[in-house]
């Protein structure tokens, strides 16, 4: 039975064991992160639109602190020991949350989001969404950088897919559970208790990485014993190097990867568009805090869904068919034809179909093509530089989003005129994502003779 399975998923003898735990650790870090993510859109909105705006100026703040701190610690530890220190910080942290909700809870606060909660607990509540937004890209990063330390190029385009569908499904739980959850109570300890399950995956995902990594250690179909225990540019054991700055000098000097931060620049104005417009519709559906966490919890259920399909049906093909370049446009494309659509029909329901064909496209499409456009940069660069770009230039993306969001509804502009500002937005990112991709390819034609070279070195 195994080896049918691993035949048919185009896995090799000996691999599934490796893929299938892969997909499990990815599972439990997904539906950790699914159960707090509904607590914190909800705590974010617990005081109306104008609030929301300045936390995203605070989350784009803390970003750069962490970024910088970040590359600090990768130049001096090897990712395997700083991925259990990672999730264990991300541990530790989210029963802090709970216990300071908990404790003004006993002191006699209010819940937050219902009128009657403290001023201590809305605080919280805030740190709570600055700083999960935050971690929530550094969990997915440190995911992801064990993987291609773990499998070699090879097994990563034959299992990426498979274990990617391992995370969607953890996703997917969380955010039905949450939502179910958040019908049957509107108790006060429901956030609380939503982050101590969290912290409990979290903790699970902790341990199926160690025994992942024994299993890996051990296996001679992980990229320790396939590459000689070498990673690309290195062994997982080794320090990455350098200085915490340079993954900021690293962007500055490189055209290609100035180009990869105006797409995630891009993206987040796009993302930040669809999030207040999310936020809105929530807030003029929703009193309590319970029926926010439920209402959030349903359209990331909705999103899971679709991208869950939309990986077991689509993602495989489109890279390998239209390229890098053409695959990137297709976010852009869908979301000017979004919000044209919500323009005309501004009810929950063409937003949550909306909002999950969006963010399908971004999960399931657009992520996959935007990380292989990393696959042409050097390792040192691309540890340092990744970061930089997909936490600190993302929420700067999402502080220029929630300003041009903000000027519009000053002026008083509709969603008709917020969709007739996203054309040319389209527009030019639609050309930055063509652009992109015939760099990635003129790079990799570029390194391909290099690599042969090393390769005939390594035989002689």
């Amino acid at each position: 039975m195994a080896n049918w399975t691993a035949r048919w998923l185009n896995f090799k003898p000996g691999e599934l064991p490796l893929a299938a735990l892969s997909a499990v650790f990815y599972f439990c870090v997904l539906c950790g992160y699914y159960f707090l993510r509904p607590v914190r859109d909800a705590m974010g909105v617990a005081r109306g639109m104008d609030d929301l705006r300045w936390l995203f100026v605070g989350t784009s703040i803390v970003s750069l602190i962490v970024v910088l701190a970040f590359g600090g610690v990768v130049s001096r530890l090897n990712r395997r020991k700083f991925i259990p220190i990672g999730y264990g910080f991300v541990i530790v942290c989210l029963l802090g949350f709970a216990g300071l909700l908990i404790i003004d809870r006993l002191a006699g606060g209010g819940l937050v989001g219902a009128g009657v909660g403290t001023t201590f607990a809305v605080g919280v509540g805030y740190a709570f969404f600055m700083w999960l937004t935050v971690i929530n890209l550094f969990v997915n990063a440190l995911f992801w950088a064990f993987m291609v330390d773990l499998f070699n190029v090879d097994q990563g385009k034959r299992m990426f897919a498979f274990i990617g569908i391992g995370g969607t499904l953890g996703a997917l739980f969380g955010g039905w559970s949450t939502n179910v959850v958040s019908k049957l109570t509107d108790s006060p300890y429901l956030a609380p208790g939503l982050m101590l399950v969290g912290a409990a995956f979290f903790a699970a995902a902790i341990w199926t990485m160690l025994v992942l990594d024994r299993m890996a250690l051990a296996s001679e179909h992980s990229r320790h014993s396939l590459d000689s225990g070498q990673a690309e540019g290195g062994s997982a054991k080794e320090r990455i190097g350098g200085r915490f700055i340079d993954g900021v000098t690293a962007v500055a000097t490189s055209p290609y990867l100035i180009g990869i931060a105006l797409y995630i620049f891009f993206l987040a104005i796009s993302n930040t568009f669809l999030y207040f417009t999310q936020a809105s519709i929530v807030l003029s559906n929703a009193d309590t805090l319970s029926q926010r966490i439920g209402s959030f919890a349903f359209l990331d259920m909705v999103t899971q869904g679709a991208t869950l399909l939309t990986q077991m049906f689509v993602t495989t093909q489109l890279i390998k068919r239209f390229g890098v370049g053409w695959t990137l446009t297709i976010l852009p494309l869908v979301t000017a034809a979004g919000f044209a659509l919500l323009a005309v029909w501004p009810v929950f329901g063409v937003f949550a179909l909306f909002n999950a064909m969006q963010r399908a496209t971004r999960y399931a499409i657009s992520r996959p093509a935007r990380e292989t456009l990393f696959s042409v940069v050097p390792q040192s660069e691309k540890y340092k530089a990744k970061p930089f770009i997909d936490v600190f230039l993302y929420r700067f993306g999402d502080v220029a989003g929630a300003g041009i969001d903000g000027a519009m509804r000053a002026l008083g502009l509709s969603l008709a005129g917020v969709a007739a500002a996203t054309v040319p937005f389209a527009a030019l990112w639609v050309v930055l994502c063509l652009a992109l991709g015939r760099a990635q390819q003129r790079l990799d034609k570029e390194h391909a003779p290099l690599a042969e070279q090393k390769l005939q070195s390594a035989e002689a």
